[in-house]
């Protein structure tokens, strides 16, 4: 099969708008859907070789792969299938959200009914990585479909991963944002810990970065605990659902994660005290006693 050359893209949220970004610099032949159409005509006078597209249909009708980056399940549901009415026999559809992978299969298998073939390629690295094309893409489904595919993985991610068959890249995106949010409660727990003893914080970050303790966590978000600000890189809430989704797949699975059901717990306090939107960093505003 051909690699794909023409793609269209829906969903240009904090995420999908740099990833999509990053496509059309690749020098592929891109049209763009979202939801609020003022956003993609924005993008399209941004960007040569862009189209706006009125529908989903209408956008996946000349495209050789269909790519989706929405915020959950019900949403994919909607733009892919909405999508599918415009794909041909043997179109690739290709999910780059973060969703529970029982059910992120369970759409591959409706599509495949329809002739669409499917790939599941979450992303990790938040908005700044997502703007300069270093991703982490981790993708499931059959490798035949990810090499057609992975010159436009290349154009947004640097790391690029075929990592099994479908379902498999949302489980281990699962697991990867799941340890990160338990991370960073434990960063915030750490400092607010040296704060309450009246600690120098920057003494306290270069001893832990030295040691055991040292983590990209520490790295990424400790001054931004530190400093309360919190604009949305990524927001809380949406780490919230993937803790959700992995603490379900687990269940399944015949497993109880009681060190991620205490993290869910302390993430849904932030979100209930209006922290939802705001980044996930945020979790420390609760941890250290600062709420709303």
């Amino acid at each position: 099969m051909a690699a794909v050359k023409r793609v269209a893209f829906l969903g240009l949220g904090i995420m999908g708008n740099p990833m999509a970004a990053n496509i059309a610099r690749g020098g592929f032949e891109l049209t763009v859907w979202n939801r609020t159409r003022e956003r993609a005509d924005e993008f399209a006078s941004a960007h040569e070789r862009v189209t706006v597209a009125d529908t989903p249909a209408e956008a996946a009708s000349n495209a050789d792969a269909v790519i989706s980056m929405v915020p959950d399940t019900p949403e994919v549901e909607e733009v892919l299938f909405a999508a599918a009415d415009g794909m041909s026999d043997g179109g690739l559809a290709v999910d780059m959200s973060t969703i529970a992978p029982t059910a992120s299969r369970s759409i591959g298998e409706r599509l495949a009914e329809r002739g669409i073939r499917f790939l599941d390629a979450p992303v990790t690295g938040s908005r700044p990585k997502a703007e300069d094309g270093t991703l982490t893409i981790m993708v499931g489904g059959d490798e035949a479909d990810f090499e057609r595919v992975r010159p436009v993985f290349e154009s947004m991610g640097r790391l690029v991963l075929h990592v099994g068959p479908s379902g498999h890249g949302e489980m281990i995106k699962l697991i990867n944002n799941t340890l990160s949010a338990i991370n960073a409660a434990a960063l915030a727990e750490a400092l607010a810990t040296g704060q309450a003893a009246g600690a120098d914080t920057d003494k306290l970050r270069q001893v832990v970065a030295a040691g055991s303790g040292g983590s990209a966590m520490l790295e990424l978000k400790a001054q931004v605990m530190l400093d309360g600000d919190f604009e949305p890189l990524f927001k809380l809430e949406h780490m919230l659902k993937d803790v959700r989704h992995c603490i379900a797949e687990a269940e399944a699975l015949g497993l109880e994660l009681r060190v991620a059901k205490l993290v869910e717990s302390i993430y849904a306090e932030a979100a209930a005290n209006g922290l939802a939107e705001r980044d996930f960093a945020a979790v420390a505003d609760v941890i250290g006693g600062n709420s709303p």
